[in-house]
């Protein structure tokens, strides 16, 4: 099974999107926006329809929702991470993108840090950066503060990079102050001041991605609103989403593609929630279903190992599709986390994984997801395909014909098995 995975071509999930179709702003209406829908016929009039595909708008959501579903969401909240220095003299401008802390390792502790600390970054003209200290002078909260980066180190494409500031402010401040939000590349255009909102789901509050959770972004306060008064229960998760996510397969097979690896949030109150069963899953968006599904094979590592460490319990890309694992419920895995807290005397499950989701997964949390459309041949493209019974070139399709808006602020999608 897994040799059949690993020699997915990716060329079988190309397809052509005109420059035209991708949406360079969101709507001024969020909740406007189109909605595909694939699932069970609702009781909803729809603008469109062909089969079990069908065009409907965003607002429609909480009534196309299965009854008493529970919507678990992605709270993470992108931060300013672009920085840009320039050489002295004049010299060239060297564009720092913070991707995840290093010192301290913790997100929060990192943003409350006051004077020094070191995150991997990628860097733009990094052949211009040699040895040199790079400084600039920033105003943060009213203060004029002295801000230098230093070139620490390398690993692989990216860089440990030593941030160090004056005058006490937190790490968290010089972002807000300085930083830009880092719109996707594949939107050709540079940020603007509107997308310091645009960018950011409303429900948005741990800080640590570096892009946003973007099917998230059509809900409003009023369709949330609308979730709760027909009786969906609305859960939290956290995954921090890395730069890793704008970076399309470039090898021939998905054999040769590495994922990178997320952090993730999970309560243990929703662990709880979610081995009662008594709900169907909908999640949204691509991080909530790899955070979600991610958490059955934890179980499964803590199956294996119930004394193992943070890094043990990292889920690799390939996991899903080995054999010789044991072959757990999905109650029974959850069970092994809940368990694995209670030892430890935790409320939050804490880690990372690298899962690669293609055709043949097999789902154990979700029976629903909210996406939007993605790029040709990238792994989220291989997501969708992999829950909507490789059907995805016919669902593209029918979006196409029906002038969808396409990837981070185009139209949506809700697909129910």
């Amino acid at each position: 099974m897994i040799d059949d995975i690993r020699n997915l071509r990716i060329e079988d999930f190309n397809y052509n999107l005109p420059d035209e179709r991708i949406a360079k702003h969101p709507l001024a209406e969020r909740e406007q926006c189109k909605l595909l829908y694939r699932g069970p016929h609702r009781q909803v009039e729809a603008v469109a329809c062909e089969g079990d595909v069908a065009e409907y708008r965003f607002s429609d959501v909480p009534a196309l929702l299965p009854d008493g579903a529970m919507l678990v969401y992605n709270n993470t909240r992108v931060i300013n991470a672009r920085l840009r220095f320039r050489k002295p003299n004049k010299g060239a401008v060297i564009e720092i993108f913070c991707l995840e802390p290093l010192q301290p390792r913790d997100y929060a502790l990192t943003f409350a840090t006051t004077g020094r600390c070191t995150w991997l970054c990628f860097v733009g003209n990094a052949k211009r950066w040699k040895a040199e200290e790079l400084v600039q002078e920033v105003m943060v909260e009213g203060r004029a503060v002295r801000l230098s980066a230093r070139r620490m180190g390398r690993r692989g494409n990216a860089f440990e990079v030593e941030f160090e500031w004056s005058d006490g402010v937190t790490f968290a401040s010089i972002l807000d102050a300085v930083g830009e939000i880092p719109i996707p590349p594949y939107l050709n255009r540079g940020t603007e001041p509107s997308d310091r909102e645009d960018y950011q789901t409303v429900y948005s509050h741990i800080e640590g991605s570096v892009a946003a959770p973007t099917a998230g972004l059509h809900f409003t306060d009023g369709v949330l609103a609308e979730c709760d008064r027909r009786g969906i229960l609305r859960r939290e998760i956290t995954l921090h989403v890395g730069a890793g996510t704008f970076q399309p397969v470039k090898s021939a097979t998905i054999g040769e593609h590495e994922m990178h690896t997320e952090f993730i949030s999970v309560p243990r109150s929703l662990l709880v929630e979610l081995m009662e069963g008594a709900r169907p899953v909908v999640a949204v968006g691509t991080t909530s279903v790899r955070t979600l599904e991610s958490l059955y094979y934890i179980g499964v590592l803590l199956r294996e190992n119930p004394t193992a460490g943070e890094e043990e319990l990292r889920v690799g890309q390939w996991m899903p599709y080995e054999s010789g694992h044991p072959q757990l419920t999905t109650r029974e895995a959850l069970g092994e986390i809940v368990a694995y807290l209670d030892r430890h005397g935790a409320d939050t499950y804490i880690g990372s994984t690298q899962i690669m989701i293609a055709p043949s997964f097999q789902f154990h949390i979700i029976s629903g997801m909210i996406t939007n459309f993605h790029q040709p041949q990238s792994t989220l493209l291989l997501l969708v395909s992999a829950f909507v019974d490789g059907r995805w070139r016919e669902i593209y399709d029918f979006a196409m014909r029906h002038d969808f808006r396409f990837l981070s602020y185009g139209d949506g999608s809700l697909f129910i098995s």
